[in-house]
């Protein structure tokens, strides 16, 4: 395991926390409130955070198997 990895699951825990959260407090408004609406955005986004997070938790596991070091992530921008 990388050193990072119990940091990037520890913040997963936390956005899996705060999703589940907020999904709650959503079934107690008003369907078509402002509330429900900012909850939905707030879930949405917790849900792509979730999907980036993933995603580099896979690229990371490549690069362990094929057994090179993760480039930087200026590398991945340019």
């Amino acid at each position: 395991m990388e050193p990072n990895a119990s940091f990037t699951d520890e913040f997963v825990q936390q956005i899996l926390e705060l999703s589940a959260s907020a999904h709650v407090r959503r079934r107690a408004v008003l369907k078509d409130s402002p509330e429900f609406y900012a909850l939905t955005g707030a879930i949405a986004a917790y849900g792509n955070v979730l999907a980036l997070l993933t995603a580099l938790q896979r690229v990371e596991e490549f690069y362990a198997v094929a057994g090179e070091q993760v480039p930087d992530c200026s590398q991945w921008v340019s």
